[in-house]
């Protein structure tokens, strides 16, 4: 109780606190947008490699794991794909359309499911968290920040008729911001070379974490404007449905009937009911989305998350599973 109770800070010290002062920083004026977008920025080139090249590096590669990428990927691109088909077309803002499919493939797996596994499952309920995190980090660099270019390039008509397929590839895939691609693929090699990771990374690992966390919040929170939250709250309505209804229905449920690997199959279940994740803000920022929809989507989903969602899955799970 008193281990799960320590855990629990987490969510405290690493999803609440620097929301709070990400938006004490903005209603004090102490930092410039410019300044935001230098340190989400950072953190994508900087921070997101290093992570991806320290945690592909001990990968745990085996036949039992082959479920949990697989679902992993599952777990963001059927939300995608219905939320595309059932909302996003039909929305003729190209800014609107692109923070929304970000909002609807990106869940807060890697943070705030692999806290909450934690605290239900210990280590190993976090590290099936880290493996699926680890496939929306693929997700992001090789499609979700291509898409939301290519949203913003429409928004914009930067992309004529004039432009050349090949240039067109270039400006989406060939940019700094796909840097943690070369972390995961340095990574990797090192992996199935068998090259043991020094133990100084794996500390570093966990304080890297913490400070990731921070660094990607922080803006969030700066960005926060509760008007615009009110705003944009119907057009989330339906990122409610898919996040909390939809995807536990079609990926969650099938999960629990998996034999074996109780643990697996509950850190299954809790990540399909993972709330929008902070990179969805963060693509919208960085990209020149509609910012302001991607955080009514993660604000309103979180809070709902933590309120309501996540303390009926702890009680259920621990009751049936």
């Amino acid at each position: 109780m008193d281990g799960g109770m320590l855990r629990l800070l987490y969510v405290l010290t690493d999803l609440i606190a620097p929301l709070v002062v990400g938006y004490f920083i903005h209603q004090k004026n102490m930092l410039s947008g410019e300044r935001i977008n230098q340190m989400i920025k950072f953190n994508v080139i900087v921070i997101y490699t290093l992570l991806s090249l320290a945690s592909f590096w001990v990968l745990p590669i085996n036949q039992e794991l082959l479920i949990v990428p697989i679902y992993g990927f599952l777990v963001i691109l059927l939300p995608g794909a219905i939320g595309y088909l059932l909302y996003a077309r039909r929305e003729k803002n190209l800014l609107d359309r692109g923070a929304y499919i970000a909002s609807a493939m990106l869940t807060n797996i890697g943070t705030l499911g692999g806290v909450c596994a934690f605290i239900l499952y210990s280590e190993q309920g976090f590290a099936y968290t880290q493996i699926i995190g680890t496939c929306q980090n693929i997700l992001l660099v090789l499609l979700i920040f291509p898409l939301s270019e290519y949203y913003a390039r429409r928004h914009s008509k930067k992309v004529n008729r004039k432009t050349t397929r090949l240039a067109s590839f270039r400006a989406l895939f060939l940019s700094p911001n796909q840097m943690g691609l070369v972390g995961m693929a340095a990574g990797f090699l090192l992996n199935i070379y068998g090259i043991e990771r020094p133990v100084v990374i794996g500390t570093a690992f966990q304080g890297l974490v913490h400070i990731s966390a921070w660094i990607a919040l922080l803006p969030v929170g700066y960005l926060i404007d509760f008007s615009a939250i009110r705003r944009y709250a119907p057009k989330v309505r339906s990122l409610t449905v898919l996040h909390f209804l939809l995807t536990p229905l079609l990926l969650g449920l099938p999960a629990l009937a998996l034999g074996g690997n109780t643990v697996l199959r509950g850190t299954l279940f809790i990540v399909s009911f993972c709330p929008t994740a902070i990179n969805a803000v963060l693509a919208s920022r960085l990209y020149g989305l509609t910012t302001n929809l991607a955080v009514a989507s993660f604000f309103l989903t979180t809070v709902l998350f933590l309120a309501l969602i996540f303390p009926a899955l702890f009680f259920a799970l621990r009751i049936f599973l």
